[in-house]
């Protein structure tokens, strides 16, 4: 990946000149870069990573290992565009092993996602079955930890 790049999705709020600063460009190359890949759908959004304890939610988060039946000449692309579209829907992605999709899913309670998943979810005619699990507690996501670990001094052994 482009060194810009991996600099813009660790902080989107780094400004242009101390982007160049740290890559050897000019300020002008950073913001064309930039500009240029908003233009193409290399960067889709920018985004915050937010610490959801933080903010006192009670919604819930669920990943739901979907199997589906791949359609002739559509594959699992329409299917899975079906799913994405629901507002429940945070995530979907295309997996190997023993199921088909991965979808991410947020509610605000239990009761919420076990009715989506009823309701929605598994009455789409290509779905074949779902596995729910509910997040418990979340350490690190995007690459930010949510915690800061802790440095385990070893206490000294005395003869």
């Amino acid at each position: 990946m482009d060194a810009l790049l991996e600099l813009l999705q660790k902080d989107d709020r780094t400004s242009p000149a101390e982007l160049a600063a740290q890559l050897g460009l000019s300020e002008k190359e950073v913001v064309e870069k930039i500009r240029h890949w908003e233009a193409n759908g290399t960067i889709l959004a920018y985004q915050a990573v937010i610490n959801r304890d933080s903010v006192d939610s009670d919604n819930v988060t669920a990943a739901i290992e979907v199997r589906i039946t791949p359609e002739r000449e559509g594959g699992f692309d329409r299917t899975a565009s079906r799913i994405a579209r629901f507002e429940e829907v945070e995530n979907v992605y295309l997996m190997s092993g023993g199921y088909d999709l991965l979808v991410m899913v947020e509610g605000k309670s239990l009761r919420d996602v076990a009715s989506f998943v009823a309701h929605k979810l598994s009455t789409i005619e290509a779905v074949q079955s779902c596995s729910t699990r509910f997040r418990l507690k979340t350490y690190k996501e995007n690459g930010v930890f949510y915690q800061q670990e802790e440095v385990q001094e070893r206490l000294s052994v005395a003869p």
